[in-house]
């Protein structure tokens, strides 16, 4: 299968890439599957998180240049635009930590993947570039996204140049969370999501929530934007839980509710 998809015991959704003879890059039928997952994730309310991951020597290369059935030029731009590359550049709607396992190259739509997440840990080895242009196309998600997250000379030095640049590059830009040796990247992503389940399901979607609803909003209007992801975790069982958790001494046991 283009993508593996499955969850664990934890309530973790795993989707994993698998297209490593092609370095992992995203033909037209792994793009309407990934959309398909992400829908599926958005509707299990039990889930807790998303580790995106690549299967080989490449987290993804980006879109199948060989992928001839695929949708190009306007088409592409059109058919896009609710979801981004991978169905997930422009978030695809989670209201769930998204963390991004970056194991090799993140090229194009690949780096445009990882943009997408809302965390991301890179092994050393790993490097980040936007070559479209090189190619006679357009990076459409990251030209939207790295203006708003970079200084514009950063952005467009990234988006005009196609030039490479490592993981330690990535996280000293604030595009990446984590750097680590490369036979480190499965341990620490592990502690990462270990860290995510630890907390309160509904408060992690209550404050992911309030964040990208808040984009674009002042400091008060964002601050007193009463989301309803809020809303179900200020009135939750696990708010009292947690509370009594803390002043037992003892880990709290989330419901979810």
């Amino acid at each position: 299968m283009a993508v593996d998809f499955h969850i664990d015991a934890a309530g973790v959704a795993r989707v994993t890439l698998n297209r490593p003879e092609r370095m992992n890059a995203i033909d037209g039928a792994t793009q309407a599957r990934l959309s398909e997952i992400w829908a599926e994730i958005r509707r299990d309310a039990a889930l807790r998180c998303v580790v995106l991951a690549g299967t080989g020597r490449a987290f993804s290369a980006g879109a199948d240049m060989k992928d001839a059935d695929g949708p190009s030029g306007l088409e592409y731009w059109a058919g896009t635009g609710g979801e981004g590359f991978g169905a997930v550049a422009l978030g695809a709607g989670l209201e769930i930590p998204l963390l991004a396992k970056v194991n090799g190259l993140a090229l194009g739509g690949g780096f445009e993947l990882v943009l997408g997440c809302d965390l991301a840990i890179a092994a050393e080895s790993a490097s980040f570039g936007l070559p479209e242009a090189r190619v006679g196309r357009v990076p459409l998600d990251a030209m939207a996204i790295l203006p708003k997250r970079l200084p514009r000379a950063l952005a467009m030095g990234l988006l005009l140049t196609g030039r490479r640049i490592t993981a330690t590059e990535a996280a000293g830009l604030g595009l990446i969370n984590q750097v680590v040796p490369d036979d480190e990247l499965e341990a620490t992503v592990e502690q990462w999501v270990g860290d995510i389940v630890a907390c309160a399901p509904l408060s992690l979607r209550a404050i992911k929530q309030a964040v990208v609803r808040g984009q674009g909003l002042d400091e008060r209007e964002s601050r007193n934007l009463l989301t309803p992801s809020l809303r179900a975790a200020l009135a939750s069982e696990d708010g009292a839980e947690g509370v009594a958790a803390f002043l037992e001494k003892r880990p709290p046991v989330w419901k979810g509710r």
